[in-house]
């Protein structure tokens, strides 16, 4: 398939710069599979659609406030660093800006105690950094770092950021981008959500900085996807495989909850069961693909031409896709993080 075939117009006054005032108001498109209707609502009736029995999966990876601001030390020149991955101790692999300016022996001074020595050049263009610093490492990440906003967002993060571009069940540190599916729950939702009968099961997928970066195939079928951690729990796979054998759907709560359930599925006797573990997953789904797992999603609009607007795309149909796109854009839907969001039954 073409690449163009994912492309579609959006106004740049709809790329939104900000969150909804409350998460659970933003807006709630919602897509019938069945009958190919669509509905207008608010997140907040999501609860109209849930059913006794279904299952909502969750990704409850928190995100890192991974950019931070520095100076080298050689130097005094201005550096900017978004951690993309913890390897081992104290050293990440982390993308910089400049990158021409550093290279390994170099040394970044966040503050007078939180410093990076460079000590190697990792992939894409990335360094690999060791940490040099006083107290607890999170905590001084916390206190220092800023939130990775994606480059659409065309501002800095503020302190808002730190609580809005987080879900309120993160729990497992490590993504450098928010599963922004579930950024429109509140926990009084989810509590309401269990009330009716909906099991709640979380599972956990890293979001890499490669969730940025753009398809530059003209034919799709040659893009190479990222790899991204993830982990299911006992307890987890056991609730959706009960839900599964008791006929119960599987609503995914963001494309990255949904890569994960894909990646972790295994045939066993004459249908597919979740397996529970950790792995790395680089799963790309287009068009064609048949889903073991997920029956329905809660999702965000995306970008044109992204892997997350061809795995949606894959889910329903892909002229639909585009035509729901185009309405959205009539109808002023909010774009992208902190936008608007889908529900496709």
């Amino acid at each position: 398939m073409n690449i163009k075939e994912f492309d579609y117009h959006l106004p740049q006054e709809l790329i939104a710069q900000k969150p909804a005032d409350k998460r659970d108001c933003s807006r709630l498109m919602v897509l019938h599979r069945e009958d190919d209707t669509i509905e207008h609502r608010h997140f907040y009736d999501v609860l109209d659609y849930l059913m006794p029995g279904d299952c909502l999966v969750l990704n409850n990876s928190k995100v890192l406030p991974a950019r931070l601001f520095g100076t080298k030390e050689e130097t005094g020149a201005k550096v900017e660093f978004l951690l993309t991955k913890r390897l081992e101790n104290d050293c990440w692999e982390t993308m910089v800006k400049p990158g021409k300016r550093l290279k390994p022996g170099d040394t970044v001074a966040f503050s007078p105690d939180f410093k990076a020595r460079i000590t190697d050049y990792g992939t894409g263009g990335t360094r690999i950094a060791e940490f040099i610093y006083e107290g607890i490492f999170m905590e001084r990440l916390e206190e220092l770092g800023k939130m990775p906003l994606p480059p659409y967002i065309e501002r800095d993060s503020d302190q808002e950021d730190k609580d809005r571009y987080q879900t309120v069940y993160c729990k497992e540190e490590g993504s450098v981008a928010a599963p922004t599916a579930g950024l429109h729950f509140t926990e009084e939702l989810l509590k309401e959500a269990e009330e009716k009968g909906v099991k709640i099961a979380y599972v956990t997928l890293h979001v890499g900085i490669g969730t940025f970066r753009p398809v530059k195939c003209e034919n799709i079928e040659e893009h190479q996807m990222h790899f991204e951690e993830y982990e299911i729990s006992q307890e987890s796979a056991r609730l959706i495989n009960e839900t599964k054998a008791a006929g119960g759907r599987i609503l995914s709560v963001g494309t990255t909850s949904t890569r994960t359930l894909e990646s972790a599925a295994v045939l066993e006797n004459d249908g597919y069961v979740l397996k529970a573990g950790s792995g790395n997953t680089g799963i790309f789904i287009y068009p064609g693909y048949e889903f073991k797992m997920v029956d329905g999603l809660i999702t965000n609009f995306h970008l044109p031409k992204s892997t997350l607007l061809m795995l949606i795309s894959a889910l329903y149909d892909r002229e639909k896709i585009l035509s729901a796109y185009e309405t959205a854009v009539k109808e002023k839907y909010r774009f992208f993080s902190y936008g608007d969001a889908m529900l496709i039954l």
